[in-house]
Formats: structure tokens, sequence, C-alpha cells
């Protein structure tokens, strides 16, 4: 690591931290010509998968873009930014487990209603009426009928 005061590229390590929910190293400095100290931050790179749309192209993942896709189909509803952004970093860290260097782009779409499904059911239908083409209003109420059943069996019975 070269000294941001002298240049120099022989520096010490004098302190190290885990910092950001053990997402990152804290490294404390010290120069050994200059003897500044200063600190750096270590974090793992890990590459997101590229994108293969339905058509053939791939194209690389955009979180801004995922980000803006969720939170138009969540507009007006009553979930918090930190859920959404618990659900975003959900989505990536299974995208990065897949371990491929390109997944469909119809894995994310699936990904993203998953995550929509449970924190608003009328953001999911949003969603799902626009990636699934919905063509009439018949559509619309046999996806609400389906999350409605998939609602009844998953709650405990009295």
């Amino acid at each position: 690591m070269h000294c941001p005061f002298c240049n120099t590229t022989d520096t010490k390590v004098i302190d190290s931290r885990l910092v950001a929910e053990g997402n990152q190293v804290r490294r404390r400095r010290e120069c050994t010509s200059c003897s500044e100290r200063f600190t750096t931050f270590e974090s793992a790179e890990l590459v997101m998968p590229r994108l293969i749309k339905q058509n053939g192209n791939r194209e690389p993942f955009d979180e801004e873009k995922l980000r803006s896709g969720i939170l138009k189909a969540l507009e007006k509803r009553p979930v918090s930014m930190e859920m959404v952004e618990n659900s975003i970093n959900q989505i990536k860290h299974e995208l990065r487990a897949t371990g491929e260097r390109e997944v469909p782009s119809k894995m994310l779409g699936e990904q993203v209603m998953n995550a929509l499904k449970n924190l608003d059911e009328v953001a999911y239908v949003r969603f799902a009426s626009v990636y699934r083409s919905f063509k009439d209003l018949n559509e619309f109420r046999q996806e609400i009928d389906r999350i409605s059943r998939e609602g009844e069996v998953s709650e405990p019975a009295d």
C-alpha cells in the first residue's frame, strides 16, 4: 500500500477491525518512511452474474434498475426503505450464491416477485401484471385468487 503522504510503498498495519457487519476490514496503517498514519478499508469484490434476457442478449446486473422496479411496484404502499434494502440485498445474495457467471433474467424476475409477495401483496400483483404481461382483468383475478389460496394454506388454523 502506498503512503498517501510521501508515496513510499512500505507501510505496516498497526490495527485491523471488522466493520460494516463483518463485510469490511478497517486497517490503521503507518508509513515506515514518514511515520504518518492513515486508514484503509478492505472488502471482498463480489461479481454479480450477467443477465441473459429473453431475446438472448446479455447485460450486466444493474442494482439501480432492480431498486427502481421494486420501488415502482411499492409506490404509495406502507413498506419501509429498510425492508426494501433488505430484500434487494437478499436477492443479490441469492444471485451470487448460484456461482454462475450468467443467469436467466427470468430467475431475477421470479426472485423479485417472491420478495414482493413477502413485502406487500398489492405490490406483488402490480409487478406480476407487468412482468407476466397480463392481458385482461381475468388474469388479474386468477393471480389474486392464487395468492389468496396460498395465504389460506400458510395461515395457522385456530
